[in-house]
């Protein structure tokens, strides 16, 4: 597992685009206070986004860089390294506009590097409580929330078909117990860490294969995997859920069974996951998604912010998720 950060990802399109926000935003607000009419206001825009802009924008490029390096730090020490890579950026900005441009109304270099830690720090901040709000603590009581709906019934069920097969098929009832071991593990474990596409596929397949004793062939599953990328790192137990609701909502109301479809691959950097399912529109137990699917949605915004996205859809009798997030690996 990979460790969290409570930094932000600086290589994630929607935080370089919260920072641009945030920091214009402030810029915007310290010409205004500074500024006593509407020319003054614009001579100070432009005086300060002189070099604002150009700090920002090599900020933004050094932070991009240097990422790999801030994730083995500790949260302060990273705090401290984005600190001397502003710095650096603001004070390398200021000497070369002084030295090609002239201004007359130009902020000091002091007070420009006052500007930009204030910007730093608030910026950090608001990151701070953006985490926050989709803190692991908030995001571990949803999760124990919605495993508090999962274990009761799975529990039973795959009891049930151990003990079915545990005279008959004692070899099969034991790889079954030991699977239903590892699986509650991971269940129970702490979770705020990435895993590996890899492991959460292997966790899957224990799953279903617990799943499999007690359906048999009315549950059919078709992996379409062969272009996944097992190093991409995801959220745990962000496939699993679903395919548990699959099975609970689209194959179990069957007699005759369903096949499950599950899909992985690349594009354009990013990892697609697509999973499919029967949908009954008489099965008003499809409500029970909604609650899985709010959860995984929240867990890629924290991980993924804005690069992250799920969809679900309904038609010709079938149910889909389709997950995207970026491809990143350790």
């Amino acid at each position: 597992m990979i460790k969290s950060n409570r930094l932000p990802n600086l290589r994630n399109l929607g935080v370089n685009l919260r920072i641009l926000v945030i920091a214009n935003t402030l810029l915007a607000f310290a010409a205004i206070v500074l500024s006593r009419n509407i020319s003054e206001f614009s001579a100070l825009v432009t005086s300060i986004s002189a070099v604002a802009q150009p700090v920002l924008l090599l900020s933004l490029l050094f932070l991009y860089i240097s990422q790999p390096l801030l994730n083995k730090l500790s949260y302060w020490s990273g705090i401290f390294a984005i600190g001397l890579i502003v710095v650096f950026a603001c004070s390398s900005v200021y000497g070369v506009v002084t030295q090609l441009y002239i201004f007359n109304d130009l902020p000091s270099y002091s007070r420009m590097m006052l500007f930009a830690l204030i910007v730093l720090a608030i910026t950090l901040y608001y990151f701070n409580l953006h985490q926050r709000a989709f803190s692991p603590a908030i995001d571990e009581a949803r999760l124990q929330a919605l495993q508090a709906r999962i274990q009761p019934h799975f529990l039973f069920n795959a009891i049930n078909a151990v003990l079915s097969i545990i005279r008959s098929q004692p070899k099969q009832a034991e790889a079954a117990l030991e699977d239903m071991a590892d699986l509650f593990r991971v269940l129970m474990a702490d979770n705020r860490d990435l895993v590996t596409l890899a492991e959460e596929i292997a966790l899957c397949r224990k799953y279903l294969a617990l799943e499999k004793l007690r359906l048999e062939e009315r549950l059919l599953i078709q992996w379409q995997i062969d272009d996944m990328p097992p190093d991409a790192l995801i959220p745990p137990l962000l496939l699993q859920p679903l395919i548990e609701n699959a099975v609970l909502h689209g194959i179990e109301p069957l007699a005759a069974g369903g096949k499950i479809t599950i899909q992985i691959y690349t594009q354009r950097n990013e990892v697609h996951l697509v999973l499919t399912n029967p949908y009954h529109t008489t099965n008003t137990r499809h409500i029970g998604n909604k609650m899985a699917l709010k959860n995984i949605k929240e867990r890629l915004t924290l991980h993924f912010d804005l690069e992250a996205s799920l969809k679900s859809t309904q038609s010709n009798n079938e149910y889909q998720v389709h997950i995207i997030f970026p491809h990143t690996t350790k």
